[in-house]
């Protein structure tokens, strides 16, 4: 059952207000996924949980500054937009769903991921930094890996002593 569409605007108005294109629909998605044959595309995979308020929505606030840009940004929610969000992660195949979730996808293969493991945690800064660097290796060039890479996580140990320095 999804959520009460009043509980869930302001969330979606914190990426649409930055020019993140709402997907709605299976069509929606279909169509977002074959106009990346030659292009770069995030995908968001919204949700009404604390990690996506506090880290995953800020986190692409921030990088949607960085100077390298792919050519669109979209979004589905998870819990509302069901059928979007299940043709999503159709289209995105051996990757276990995970919301929030940031893909970017390039000529119609998802190049790079952050699940909700990579985002639980740590600082919406540290997530758009792992972002953005995506974006400065897929979005600049013509490069393109076999596989989806992830963000590297740091043991619990060393984020403990990091913090610690400061």
């Amino acid at each position: 059952m999804p959520y009460p569409e009043m509980l869930l605007q302001p969330m979606r108005l914190e990426l649409t207000r930055l020019g993140v294109e709402e997907l709605r629909s299976a069509n929606d998605v279909d169509e977002a996924f074959e106009g990346t044959d030659s292009k770069t595309m995030v995908l968001v995979v919204n949700s009404v949980c604390g990690c996506a308020a506090a880290m995953a929505r800020p986190a692409v606030a921030l990088a949607r500054q960085h100077a390298i840009q792919p050519d669109r940004y979209t979004t589905v929610f998870a819990g509302q937009d069901m059928e979007a969000t299940a043709r999503a992660r159709y289209h995105m195949a051996g990757i276990p769903p995970s919301s929030p979730f940031i893909a970017l996808i390039k000529g119609g293969e998802v190049v790079y991921v952050i699940e909700r493991r990579h985002i639980e945690g740590r600082s919406a800064q540290s997530i758009a930094r792992d972002l953005t660097g995506a974006f400065d290796k897929f979005c600049a060039n013509d490069a393109m890996p076999d596989m989806p890479e992830s963000p590297k996580i740091e043991s619990p140990m060393r984020a403990f002593r990091t913090f610690r320095r400061f």
